[in-house]
This record gives C-alpha cells, structure tokens and sequence, in this order.
C-alpha cells in the first residue's frame, strides 16, 4: 500500500512540475533559437514562430508526452501597419487540458502574400477559426478544405479588421459634434431644444413662456398668488 501511494504522489508532483520555464526550455532544446521573444503577460507564455515552421511548432506541442497541448482554444489574426515586411500576425492560442496550462504563439507574414500553413489537419477547430480570420484579414491558410468567407458577404471585396480605412465615415453629419451640443474644445455648449410640457419633468425645469403656455407667475395666479396684470 506505501508504495502505491508513493508512486501516486510522485506521479502527480511529475505533473505539477509543468511550468512555463520547462515548456520553454523543452521548445529552444527542439528549435534552438527559432523560437524568440519569449514573454509571460499575466503569466501566459508567449513566444514568436517563423511562419514556415507553426505545424512543426504546434505538432511537436501536440505529440510531446509531457507537454500535450492538443487542444487549439482560439487563432485569430492582428494587423500591424508600421511592420513592414511582417504586417499581419497570426496568433494560436494552445490548452494543455490535463494540466490545465495555456499558451499562446505568434508567426509574421507580409501583408503583399500573407500566406501562412493552416492547421485544419492538426486540429478540427482551426477550420472555422481560419475562415473567419481570412474573412477578416485576408491570411490565406494553405491547404485549408474550404477556405472562403463565413461572415461577410461573397462579393466583399476587402478585408474589414485591416487597419487601412479610416474608423468613421468623415461625410456623416450625425457625428458632427454639434449634434450632439459639444463646441469647440469639446466644451459643452447649449442646444435649443423645443420640447414639450408631457417631457417636462424628465427635461428639468421648462420655460413655457416661450412656446405661448402659461407662465410661472401664471402657475402662482392660479394656486392663489399675485393678481397678473395685463401686459
């Protein structure tokens, strides 16, 4: 019995001894220096791939006995304008489920060919993952089953999260500030708003003189007060 439950504990130290710092020496020991730029964020694992090398990078995480990350939570894509030659990054988000550890990895690619190896056959759901970071940026997955657009339109013609369009319409006048009683400076100047007695009491106090209703000292005349005199 001593010696089972020897064997037990030893066997769950074995597992809890996976860290980040074993994961990333496992990872240089395999690729030597290429995989960089290594950083923990919030204690994630973050590392760099070149592009040619993320099935070789993702299948030897996937087959290692130790390390065992066989499941893809998420891939999706980032643009970066002021890279030249390395604009978009694709970015693989890994769980080992059994010990319940994360990763995450990025590979470059040029916007003028973003080419990069899909990951379909490795795992399932990189399929629809892949679809929707096409749709969105263009990264054409090589030897994906069926590549095509999942959320906009067939006939779209450009890829909407690039960062090569300016975030507004600069036409719309509904986003003009003084729609919305902002001045210059962004200090808040007055709007002549005509609303109604029914709004009164949500809008603060109304001056209804100005729309032909009863007055204030009307108001008063009425409950009891001063006489009005005509004007």
């Amino acid at each position: 019995m001593s010696i089972k439950i020897y064997y037990r504990v030893t066997e769950f130290n074995s597992v809890m001894a996976l860290t980040n710092e074993t994961i990333k020496e496992r990872l240089k020991a395999k690729f030597t220096d290429q995989v960089s730029n290594f950083e923990e964020p919030y204690g994630l694992l973050t590392f760099e791939v070149p592009k040619d090398l993320n099935l070789k990078v993702m299948q030897f995480l996937f087959d290692d006995e130790e390390l065992r990350f066989k499941f893809l939570t998420d891939l999706c894509a980032v643009h970066y304008p002021g890279q030249e030659g390395r604009e978009i990054a694709v970015v693989y988000h890994l769980h080992n489920l059994t010990d319940n550890i994360r990763l995450r990895f990025k590979v470059f690619t040029p916007i003028a060919q973003p080419d990069v190896f899909t990951a379909t056959q490795l795992y399932s759901t990189a399929n629809w993952m892949e679809r929707e970071t096409f749709d969105f940026y263009g990264v054409n997955f090589v030897g994906h089953p069926n590549l095509k657009r999942i959320l906009n339109v067939d006939e779209m013609t450009y890829f909407p999260l690039r960062k090569e369009y300016p975030l507004e319409d600069q036409t719309r006048i509904d986003k003009d500030d003084a729609m919305f009683g902002r001045g210059p400076g962004g200090v808040v100047s007055p709007i002549d708003v005509k609303v109604g007695p029914s709004v009164a009491g949500q809008a603060g106090p109304l001056n209804t003189a100005d729309h032909g209703g009863p007055t204030s000292q009307d108001t008063r005349a009425g409950q009891g007060g001063d006489e009005v005199k005509p004007q």
